[in-house]
C-alpha cells in the first residue's frame, strides 16, 4: 500500500466512515513507517483542503489521537530514555496539519461563534531574515533594509549582504597585520533569523534573539575568539593553527574545525553544546573543568556543572532546519521558543502549565496555525491581543 493516491484515498475513507478493518490497519502501518519522504504531509494537506467530503471534527480528532499515541510509544517506550525523532518528524507535522486543519474547518463550517473567529483574526508571521549589524565606529545597520551587495569596508575586510539573506565577509589585499583589532556585533531580534559568513570562511546560522561579536578580521590574532548570546549553528572553517573559540554564558566551546550547536539563551536554565561532526571541549569558566565531546554528544550546563550525555541531534538542530520539535518540554519551555521566533509577549491566566509535550511542527506556520496545533493536543486555550498571546485552561 505505497501509492500514494491509493494511501490518500483510504484517508478519505476513514474521515467519512466507510473504511473497512484491513484497510485502517494499512493506513496506520502508513502513518507509523519509518520513511515519510514528505507523502503524509501533502496527504493531509490535500485531504484537508478539499471540499468534497463533510468532515466530522470528532474522527478527525480520533485519527491525531492515534497518530499521537504511536508516536509517544516511539518516543517514550515505558517512559524510559527518549529515543531520536526523525526521521518520524512527518508524523507529527502531520498531527500539526490535522489539527489545524480540524479547527479551520470546525471554524469555517460549523460554530457560529463570532467571538472564536476574532480570537485569530489578526495573525502573525513566522521569523524572516532580520538582523541589525553594528560597526566597528557604532553605526548600525538594519540588514533587512539594506540592498544587497557591499555595505561597508573595514580593515581591508570587506561587508557585503547577498540575496538569500547571509552576511559576508571578505578579505582584501591589504595588510592588517598593523592596523587596530575591530569587532562588529550581529543581533537577530525576536522575530528575526540570519546567517553570517565570517571572515576565516565559517558559517554561521542564528536563531531569532540571539547577538554574535566578532573580530572583523582574525589575520593579526592568534585564535579565532567571538562571543554569543542566544542560539546558533557553526560549520567552523578548518584551521588547525587557529583554534576557534566560542564564548557563550558561562563556557567557551574550543574547536579547530566542526559542526556544533550551542543554546545559550539567557532566559533558559540549561546552557546545551551539541556536537554533530569533528571534536570540541567544553569549558565551564567558573570551575576551568572541560568535557571533550564526541559526534552525536551534548554537553549540559546547569549550576556551573557540565553533563555530557547522548544527543538528539535532529531536535538539537531543528530549528536551523526550519521546525519546531518537542521531545518531552513543559509548556512554558515551548512558549519562550514560541515567542522568541514569532516576536510576541506570553502571559499566563492562572497557573497554567502542562508537561510532556511531544510535537513537532513547521516554522513556517503562522502563529495561529501553532496555537490551534497545541490547543487541541495539549487541553489549553490560546487568545491572541496584538502582539500578547493570554495562555488559559
Amino acid at each position: 500500500m505505497e501509492n500514494y493516491h491509493d494511501i490518500k484515498e483510504l484517508f478519505a475513507k476513514y474521515l467519512d466512515n466507510s473504511i473497512r478493518r484491513e484497510e485502517y490497519d494499512a493506513l496506520l502501518r502508513y502513518f507509523g513507517k519509518q520513511e515519510d519522504d514528505g507523502e503524509l504531509h501533502r496527504l493531509v494537506v490535500e485531504a484537508l483542503s478539499t471540499n468534497t467530503l463533510e468532515y466530522d471534527r470528532e474522527r478527525l480528532a480520533e485519527v491525531v489521537d492515534t497518530v499521537q499515541l504511536r508516536l509517544r510509544e516511539k518516543l517514550q517506550p515505558g517512559k524510559t530514555t527518549l529515543v531520536k525523532l526523525w526521521p518520524r518528524i512527518a508524523v507529527a507535522a502531520a498531527i500539526a496539519v490535522v489539527v489545524f486543519g480540524a479547527g479551520l474547518f470546525y471554524i469555517n463550517q460549523k460554530s457560529q461563534d463570532k467571538s472564536k473567529i476574532a480570537v485569530y483574526q489578526k495573525d502573525i508571521e513566522p521569523a524572516g531574515n532580520k538582523a541589525y549589524l553594528t560597526l566597528a565606529n557604532g553605526k548600525r545597520i538594519a540588514l533587512d533594509d539594506a540592498a544587497n551587495g557591499s555595505i561597508a569596508t573595514q580593515s581591508h575586510v570587506q561587508v557585503s549582504k547577498t540575496a538569500d539573506g547571509q552576511l559576508v565577509y571578505t578579505s582584501g589585499n591589504g595588510s592588517t597585520t598593523n592596523l587596530p583589532l575591530e569587532y562588529n556585533t550581529l543581533e537577530t531580534p525576536n522575530g528575526g533569523k540570519f546567517e553570517i559568513m565570517l571572515p576565516d570562511g565559517t558559517h554561521v546560522w542564528m536563531n531569532a534573539g540571539s547577538r554574535l561579536k566578532y573580530p572583523v578580521s582574525f589575520a593579526s590574532l592568534k585564535e579565532r575568539r567571538i562571543e554569543l548570546q542566544g542560539e546558533a549553528y557553526f560549520q567552523v572553517a578548518h584551521n588547525r593553527a587557529m583554534p576557534f573559540r566560542v564564548s557563550s554564558s558561562g563556557q567557551t566551546v574550543e574547536v579547530l574545525g566542526t559542526h556544533f550547536n550551542v543554546n545559550a539563551y539567557s532566559e533558559e536554565k540549561v546552557v546545551k553544546t551539541t556536537l554533530l561532526e569533528g571534536s570540541v571541549k567544553v569549558k565551564d569558566n567558573h570551575s576551568q573543568n572541560f568535557k571533550i565531546l564526541k559526534p552525536g554528544e551534548q554537553a549540559s550546563l546547569v549550576d556551573d556543572k557540565l553533563q555530557v550525555s547522548k544527543a538528539d541531534t535532529e531536535q538539537a538542530v531543528a530549528w536551523k532546519n526550519g521546525d519546531f520539535v518537542f521531545a518531552g518540554e513543559d509548556l512554558k519551555t515551548v512558549m519562550r521558543e514560541v515567542s522568541r521566533w514569532y516576536d510576541v509577549d506570553v502571559e499566563y491566566k492562572r497557573n497554567v502549565n502542562v508537561n510532556g509535550i511531544f510535537s513537532a511542527f513547521p516554522r513556517t506556520m503562522k502563529l495561529s496555525q501553532l496555537l490551534k496545533a497545541l490547543e487541541a493536543n495539549q487541553g489549553i486555550h490560546f487568545k491572541m491581543e496584538g502582539r500578547r498571546v493570554l495562555v488559559m485552561p
